[in-house]
């Protein structure tokens, strides 16, 4: 039989897919749900304008670029309400519960979408997506609470890999919404990931707990492997609280922070902005924009796993050490992805469609080695408050969400052609590499002194045994 520990990586991947699908599918859906501005009417009889050149998707709306940004931003408004102290309670009530119930209410504020986007209030739709994203806020840092409990640390990077599941969901996403609004039309892309999303909490009440103490179907042995591995470094009985003054004086926390807030930029910008690149500066279908701004994702999953692997690889046998690995992965997580966006601003408005889509491919399937930088310090710094600090920095990184949709209406407003998504790529090129550099200089891999200033119990002076076997 394979370890438990498996199945808790597995359903981190899958959460992760499921957070998505639900974040990026109205990136998507809003293409068939506006009035693109190249349509053209015929007046009716009745005074009424018709459109004429656009598919039939089901009904459209004359919303603004800046409603539509206000749209695609509004889950990020939400998950940045909750993101920051939900460290905090995943630590209190742990992260099972916590994942399961924000996936069942997702589920419901997704479906209800295109019940109030018929009623056409448009406050009222940003509103069901600002809730999704309140209840969004809570997955990462409830699954950085799981890895810290459950990954042994010569295992960490292939458990954080499972964090790229948030690629797939993308992968998947797309391409599903864009050939679900064709056959049918864009209420598809509500309410099929509002379903999978509902189904997937059941599995996961089923399959996780929040520590190999506490699940009712774990052998003895892997369990204490688990638990001896972690001694030393989690304390089990501490405040759910971390010391903030140390935190925030923590040079490399902000270190931290700041290159987390590059990868975010990075991401949820490709993430709004890409399918509306493809459709409007590419000219390709809604289904082919679909599948093609998927591709990223794709190989951002994959490198992320290779990446990680070779993280491990690394530490395992004592090749670079922690910090170093931490420090010189940047050079693949942040500043070739850049590097990347840069001479896309250069040579967008002059290369093919293809050219532009494998430099936008490259650059987040490098980011992929965000799996051993950004996305496992959190763990390096202090295994006691994991979930706690990436609710912080997700916090600082989850304004990216709704800003980088108001900076690419900005710059395209007017005819969205290459010369003015120049600028847009230019922006993402800085905020990628500069983060890093400050990370190399100032970053730090090593256990904080602050993750034990409160502690009163090592782990490992009372350990659990977990279930018993007959």
């Amino acid at each position: 039989m394979y370890p438990v520990r498996v199945n808790i990586a597995v359903m981190c991947f899958v959460g992760c897919l499921i957070t998505y699908m639900l974040r990026v599918n109205l990136s998507i859906t809003i293409l068939a749900m506006i009035v693109p501005r190249t349509a053209t009417y015929n007046n009716s009889t009745d005074g009424n304008g018709t459109i004429t050149n656009v598919p039939d998707y089901g009904p459209r709306y004359s919303w603004s670029p800046y409603e539509e940004s206000l749209l695609l931003g509004a889950y990020f408004w939400g998950y940045l309400f909750t993101s920051a102290q939900s460290g905090i309670i995943a630590e209190w009530v742990g992260g099972r519960a916590l994942v399961g119930c924000t996936f069942i209410l997702s589920s419901i504020f997704t479906a209800i979408g295109p019940i109030v986007a018929a009623m056409e209030i448009f406050w009222l739709l940003f509103a069901t997506r600002f809730l999704v994203g309140v209840f969004g806020g809570p997955i990462y840092p409830s699954l950085h609470y799981l890895i810290a409990h459950w990954a042994p640390p010569d295992e960490k990077g292939k458990f954080v890999a499972s964090l790229m599941g948030n690629a797939c969901g993308t992968i998947i996403t797309w391409p599903l919404v864009s050939i679900l609004i064709e056959k049918f039309n864009w209420t598809m892309g509500f309410y099929v990931p509002a379903a999978l999303t509902f189904i997937t909490a059941l599995i996961w009440f089923r399959l996780v707990a929040d520590s190999p103490a506490s699940h009712p179907r774990i052998e003895l042995q892997e369990s204490l492997y688990i638990q001896q591995s972690l001694a030393g470094s989690l304390v089990k009985q501490k405040s759910a609280f971390p010391p903030m003054r140390s935190v925030l004086t923590s040079l490399p926390f902000w270190s931290l922070t700041l290159l987390h807030y590059g990868n975010a930029w990075g991401l949820f910008f490709l993430m709004n902005a890409a399918p509306k690149y493809m459709s409007e500066v590419l000219k390709v279908n809604l289904s082919k924009a679909g599948i093609l701004s998927s591709l990223p994702y794709l190989a951002r999953m994959m490198f992320g796993f290779v990446f990680g692997a070779i993280g491990d690889a690394l530490l395992r046998r004592k090749i670079l050490s922690k910090t170093m690995i931490r420090k010189s992965f940047c050079l693949f997580s942040h500043v070739i992805p850049g590097l990347l966006l840069l001479t896309l601003s250069y040579v967008g408005s002059i290369s093919s469609g293809y050219v532009c889509v494998a430099l936008i491919t490259l650059s987040l399937g490098f980011n992929g080695a965000t799996t051993v930088t950004n996305l496992q310090n959190s763990q390096d710094l202090a295994p006691n408050y994991a979930g706690t600090l990436y609710g912080m920095i997700n916090f600082v990184g989850g304004t990216t969400g709704f800003i980088t949709p108001v900076v690419v209406s900005y710059f395209t407003a007017e005819q969205s052609t290459s010369e003015e998504w120049k600028w847009v790529f230019l922006i993402g090129s800085v905020f990628y590499i500069t983060p890093a550099i400050l990370f190399m200089i100032f970053g730090s891999a090593d256990v904080q002194k602050w993750n034990n200033e409160i502690e009163t119990n090592r782990f490992n002076d009372n350990i659990e045994l977990g279930p018993k076997n007959d």
